[in-house]
């Protein structure tokens, strides 16, 4: 089974996760944050990871650090799932909705990380959760992760709904892209022979 542990610790944060990336969707989460724990929780579900994430952080101040740095923590854990890369499919993408939501995601696992992130939310909190905290955690994702990672929404008007289907968009592309082809026989798929 593919699979990593990560902890990261600084003077904001705590973090620990593991993950297997050929799970069944099993998700602990606890961040201290109630929404960030329910999108790793679809994260897990719709990606069929198996998924620890334990954090301690700063709340105090806000949620930033939290959320920013399970990213980090989430990106290295999945990095590391991946060892060599070798057999992987590589790229995915799928239109996920969620109710009048409709968002687009697409990735590539090139070792060469960059985000485009095109969604924007009608109001600026979700319950207690800053909306503008989503693409920080994206970017904190995609980077640590080594994916070229593009997200989307292209209409939608419940900020709940937006988040979600961003998500789980990125499960289900995750999903498709960590899967290991048999056609590629233990090879990396680059003709760089590299990821």
């Amino acid at each position: 089974m593919r699979s990593a542990s990560v902890s990261r610790r600084t003077a904001e944060t705590d973090v620990a996760v593991s993950i297997a990336l050929d799970g069944t969707g099993k998700a602990e989460i606890s961040t201290g944050v109630g929404f960030l724990d329910h999108m790793l929780e679809l994260f897990a579900r719709h990606g069929l990871f198996d998924l620890t994430v334990k954090v301690t952080g700063d709340l105090h101040v806000d949620q930033h650090h939290t959320t920013e740095d399970t990213g980090i923590a989430l990106g290295q854990a999945i990095l590391q799932a991946l060892g060599d890369k070798k057999g992987i499919s590589r790229y995915a993408d799928i239109h996920c909705p969620m109710d009048e939501t409709l968002t687009r995601v697409a990735l590539d696992i090139s070792g060469r990380p960059f985000l485009v992130f095109r969604t924007t939310f009608p109001t600026e909190k979700i319950g207690v959760f800053d909306t503008e905290l989503v693409r920080e955690f994206y970017q904190a994702f995609a980077i640590n992760a080594g994916l070229t990672l593009h997200v989307e929404t292209l209409y939608g008007e419940n900020s709940h709904h937006i988040a979600e289907s961003c998500f789980k968009g990125l499960a289900r592309a995750l999903r498709q892209a960590v899967a290991l082809d048999p056609r590629e026989e233990g090879r990396v798929p680059s003709t760089k022979g590299t990821l």
